[in-house]
């Protein structure tokens, strides 16, 4: 089984964070765009229908299969994604982890709105900081590691999150708290801060695990434009040049630093 159907379903899904794939040893390759395809296809569980209970079933489904490999069973047969992870067979941390991922999607499901920003970080944390703490522990990370996986893996989700707003408008979701322009500046803020704090103890997470850090290449720049101009979150116009994009990304895989 090669990664091939992985890597086409990430070209199309998630082509920037397939980009980050290749900084890593081609051994360690086929795990990670494993399991990047692995997190867009529970995403899309949750969306696979305009029936809530339908969707409700269909994310299930991925949370039931999760918890069979996690207890060792195999991968099962005929859906080439799950035949790429079997990797994960017996792994009972990851497989609770991508639960907890995939729990956190039915909120893609419903409309209801978040409580506070305390608990659209959690979502954050739950989905861009699990999928980025296992591609590093992956790469080797040791469990001391997670908590500044974690908080980079979270403020690089609270970039993508705000590229995502318009369209989750548009599907009558609540995505942000308090749609303020100074709310959003907050809430910016906060996600620099919780990247400067891990790039504080970037000693603590091996250099062989930096390509899954550096699948938040963009982050930084897109939240200081939003403290700068939040009013681009709502008008989707929130992105970088396409010469800063690959400035970026080629200077982390040069030097590593994420």
């Amino acid at each position: 089984m090669t990664d091939d159907p992985c890597r086409a379903l990430l070209a199309g899904a998630d082509p920037d964070r397939l980009l980050t794939v290749a900084m890593a040893p081609l051994a360690a390759q086929a795990r990670l765009v494993a399991l990047y395809a692995l997190n867009v296809e529970i995403s899309r569980a949750a969306w696979a229908s305009s029936q809530q209970l339908v969707a409700e079933m269909r994310l299930q489904w991925w949370r039931d299969v999760l918890e069979e490999l996690g207890q060792g069973a195999p991968p099962r047969a005929g859906h080439p994604v799950l035949e790429a992870c079997g990797f994960l067979q017996g792994d009972a941390p990851a497989c609770a982890a991508l639960d907890r991922l995939a729990e956190a999607r039915r909120w893609d499901i419903w409309s209801e709105p978040f409580a506070g920003a305390d608990a659209l970080w959690d979502h954050l944390d739950a989905t861009g900081g699990t999928l980025m703490w296992l591609a590093a522990r992956s790469l080797g990370a040791p469990a001391a590691a997670e908590p500044v996986v974690r908080l980079h893996g979270s403020g690089a989700a609270l970039a993508g999150w705000f590229r995502a707003v318009p369209e989750l408008l548009a599907r009558g979701r609540h995505p942000l708290p308090d749609m303020a322009v100074h709310a959003i500046s907050d809430l910016a803020l906060e996600g620099i801060g919780r990247m400067a704090l891990a790039r504080a103890r970037r000693a603590e997470v091996p250099r062989a695990a930096a390509p899954a850090l550096l699948a938040g290449w963009q982050a930084a720049p897109l939240l200081s434009l939003a403290v700068r101009e939040p009013e681009r979150v709502a008008a989707g116009t929130l992105g970088l040049s396409e010469f800063a994009r690959r400035g970026r990304l080629a200077w982390g895989g040069l030097t590593g630093r994420w």
